[in-house]
């Protein structure tokens, strides 16, 4: 500063050297014109660059979240012994010799009404039983049944046909 190629200012306690810049040759419009030419260039091949790069970056985490080509073979590996047992499993199913017949759906289909009106008066006196045992049990029904392991149709959605 002394020497006069940095000059000082003061601001309060704090002092700000920088050059002095009455030293430097001044440019000339010509010269200003053509690095503000250069300076357009290169910010036009920034963001040219800016741009690969973000789709260089798009295509980078397309390929890691891909699976490899190890991967890929262990996984078609895996699908193709699944597969197998599946088919295994339908040509034992295929060849099993204890199918129903329509005849016999259709008697058991027949059948099941007449069950259905036998387990109505079970479940009416299964009922009556219970709630002669609840008369004296201090805790709720839910617990009664939580605690002896009882489940009902309602815990199931399971209705009776032909039951009321």
């Amino acid at each position: 500063a002394q020497q006069g190629r940095v000059r000082e200012k003061t601001y309060g306690k704090q002092k700000i050297y920088f050059a002095d810049q009455e030293q430097l040759p001044a440019a000339s419009d010509a010269e200003l014109r053509g690095l503000d030419e250069e300076i357009a260039a290169l910010a036009t091949n920034v963001q040219v660059l800016q741009q690969n790069c973000r789709q260089m970056e798009a295509e980078l985490k397309d390929l890691n979240s891909s699976m490899t080509t190890s991967e890929m073979a262990r996984e078609i590996g895996e699908l193709r012994k699944e597969c197998a047992s599946y088919t295994e499993k339908l040509e034992r199913i295929k060849s099993a010799t204890n199918h129903v017949t329509p005849e016999e759906k259709e008697k058991l289909l027949r059948g099941c009404p007449a069950l259905a009106a036998l387990t109505v008066p079970l479940s009416h006196q299964a009922t009556e039983l219970l709630d002669a045992i609840l008369e004296g049990y201090p805790k709720s029904k839910k617990q009664f049944f939580e605690e002896v392991g009882i489940e009902t149709d309602e815990d199931h959605n399971v209705t009776l046909p032909g039951a009321v």
